[in-house]
């Protein structure tokens, strides 16, 4: 895949990237893995996000699609859930305010009565060549919407989660190996990687898995909206395959950590990567 360099204002729309990200819509077969479930995902409108909820959707499960404002995306995603047959509930809003994650899960019990899969996927980075570059507004946004609202997502979550229940991290391979130009971004995902790895041992008596998943380079809206375009020219040629990720490509591990066959793995850090190790 060659992608040419472009740019878009944060957060970006999938509508605006050439070439168009594969979310899955035509090649995804779902098997019933996920029949009965229902799942909160953040950051669903695009990319990754939009990707497990089709799949999720295709296995069985009702979606609440969680994201900030980018409404046509997000209604596309809605779309595509309830054309698999089952429920889509939209609910935008900005992570990033403690109260707002508190009112997904409402929400998600509201519509639902439970929650059996939750996926804290949503995520905000800026590319900066220095750290004295990083504005501190920045800086804390960054950890409010990547990590803090995991903790508050999570919190409000687990008094409707039961045992077989799950909840997915979406880290990243700077977790361990962190981008110079990164640096808030990589240390938010460095931190779900730790946190799921402590709420798989502290949730395990109460027979509710954790896990994350650390993608490499994936082709996504987040990447034309938050690096120069030189950088988006060449996303993706670092690692062995010498490309980026589609989102299709990593829905399927989020549907084995979601499903009932996955029942034993738990404090995983998955990686997803192009070739690319984690340690």
């Amino acid at each position: 895949m060659n992608q040419p360099a472009q740019q878009q204002e944060f957060p970006g729309s999938e509508q605006e990237m050439t070439p168009k990200p594969d979310h899955g819509e035509e090649s995804y077969r779902g098997s019933g893995r996920l029949e009965g479930k229902f799942a909160v995902i953040t950051g669903a409108d695009s990319g990754i996000g939009k990707a497990v909820a089709i799949a999720y959707a295709r296995e069985g499960a009702d979606v609440l699609v969680s994201y900030l404002d980018e409404h046509e995306d997000a209604k596309e995603t809605c779309r595509l859930v309830e054309e698999a047959g089952r429920r889509a509930v939209a609910v935008s809003g900005d992570l990033a305010d403690p109260a707002h994650c508190r009112e997904v899960i409402r929400r998600a019990v509201e519509e639902f009565g439970r929650i059996d899969v939750l996926v804290s996927n949503a995520a905000f980075q800026m590319d900066h060549p220095t750290l004295e570059e990083v504005p501190d507004e920045e800086w804390d946004r960054t950890l409010a919407v990547n990590l803090s609202a995991f903790f508050h997502l999570v919190k409000a979550a687990l008094p409707h989660m039961h045992e077989g229940a799950s909840i997915i991290g979406s880290s990243s391979v700077n977790s361990d190996m962190p981008s110079p130009t990164l640096i808030p971004y990589a240390a938010t995902k460095a931190g779900i990687a730790n946190m799921t790895a402590s709420m798989a041992q502290s949730l395990a008596e109460r027979g509710i898995r954790a896990n994350s998943v650390a993608p490499g380079p994936v082709w996504t809206p987040l990447i034309p909206s938050t690096m120069p375009p030189e950088k988006v020219e060449s996303f993706g040629e670092q690692v062995p395959m010498g490309r980026p990720g589609q989102p299709a490509e990593l829905a399927p591990v989020y549907v084995l950590l979601a499903s009932d066959e996955g029942s034993y793995i738990s404090g995983a850090r998955i990686a997803v990567t192009g070739g690319k190790p984690i340690l």
